[in-house]
């Protein structure tokens, strides 16, 4: 599908993650990436199976999207490109070497996954990592992603803007001035819909890199964008990285995913598995409730305390029938059930219709207007 796609599709019409962001929605994505081949390993089957497998528990899951890594190591990295990992959980020290494992999928094996994610019910979509790819990829995802490592990558981002869908772009290891030149970019050939994730490229990111106050400054820089997070710390058991850079505002969050976190090697180790994804998900849920609607109204859960809590003006002494009442005669008391202290000035002045004991809410029934003074002309 080239830039003449539908406009239903150009929008990102059919896409989990724009719908979702359109209304406001958290989005969890499990980045899968290559982990299905150590799983393959793990498990004795294919890595098809393995792929497949890692799909239905991510939807079983509840997660709305999961993401592979497509390329081509010899298109992808020179050989002597040197690691940049935690070689203690991943011994590879040449990133030809670690990519040639995991490259073996191209457009056939990926419109398999495509087609069973939908059979499923999850969205499928692909990072790009050359322009054959981001080519095939085009017919089988609604959203295209692309890595922090290509934020530089000008001619790459503009081939992939022009496919005219919506973007996801991490901006990890990035100043403010390349996020610019990367969002002109995507704009001088695409309108749609652009949703830049805060990353940090350092795997795994110790809790005290994490840094995300950048989510909120991304939030302030770019506000006619939606704003995310590509997670790599370590999972904790009550999601608050997550939580937290959801409350700061990253609305589309993506982690890797795995079904072991004890695997050794590639992204197993800093992944979220299963059932980290359900504490997420239930932790975002519980936020929400927390947080609310945000509207300046009472709720209808106060409205006894409300009424209870409240003052009501108040007889203080004695008032006989006929008594222009001063504001002397009268002091302010809860309940509120009575006639609220800001309209004092609608019975200051006029008259008590009734005798009127002390320490007595005043109700409307109470007052009259008070007799005119007869002044002789």
């Amino acid at each position: 599908m080239d830039s003449d796609s539908s406009n239903d599709t150009m929008n990102g019409a059919g896409s989990a993650i724009m719908d979702r962001l359109a209304q406001g929605k958290f989005v969890l994505i499990a980045e899968i990436g290559v982990n299905y081949y150590d799983i393959a390993t793990k498990e004795g089957i294919t890595p098809m199976e393995a792929a497949k497998l890692m799909i239905r528990e991510a939807a079983g899951a509840g997660i709305h999207a999961v993401k592979f890594q497509t390329y081509k190591a010899g298109t992808l990295a020179a050989k002597a490109s040197p690691y940049y990992w935690d070689i203690t959980e991943e011994p590879t020290r040449s990133q030809y070497e670690l990519f040639k494992k995991f490259d073996s999928f191209g457009y056939e094996e990926y419109k398999e996954l495509k087609e069973y994610s939908d059979e499923i019910g999850i969205e499928f979509l692909s990072t790009a990592f050359d322009y054959d790819s981001a080519d095939y990829l085009d017919e089988l995802m609604n959203v295209y992603k692309i890595s922090s490592s290509d934020l530089s990558n000008l001619p790459f981002i503009e081939h992939q803007a022009k496919k005219n869908k919506p973007i996801l772009l991490s901006v990890g290891a990035s100043n403010l001035p390349e996020i610019e030149a990367a969002v002109d970019v995507i704009r001088r050939v695409s309108e749609q819909p652009v949703v830049l994730l805060h990353c940090v490229l350092e795997y795994p990111t110790p809790l005290e890199d994490a840094n995300l106050l950048k989510v909120l400054s991304l939030k302030r820089q770019f506000p006619e964008y939606y704003i995310g997070y590509s997670d790599h710390t370590k999972p904790t058991e009550n999601c608050d990285v997550i939580k937290t850079a959801y409350n700061l505002g990253a609305l589309c969050v993506e982690k890797h995913f795995t079904l072991d976190k004890t695997l050794k090697g590639n992204d197993h180790y800093h992944a979220m598995d299963p059932d980290d994804a359900r504490r997420i998900l239930k932790g975002i849920e519980e936020l929400d409730m927390i947080r609310g609607s945000g509207e300046l109204n009472c709720l209808e859960s106060e409205m006894t305390a409300r009424t209870n809590a409240r003052r009501s003006i108040v007889s203080n002494g004695s008032i006989p029938a006929g008594t222009v009442i001063a504001e002397s005669m009268l002091t302010f008391k809860r309940p509120g059930t009575g006639m609220s202290p800001d309209r004092l000035n609608e019975v200051v002045g006029r008259a008590a219709a009734t005798d009127i004991e002390d320490d007595t809410i005043i109700t409307e029934d109470m007052i009259c207007d008070a007799p005119v003074e007869d002044n002789g002309q």
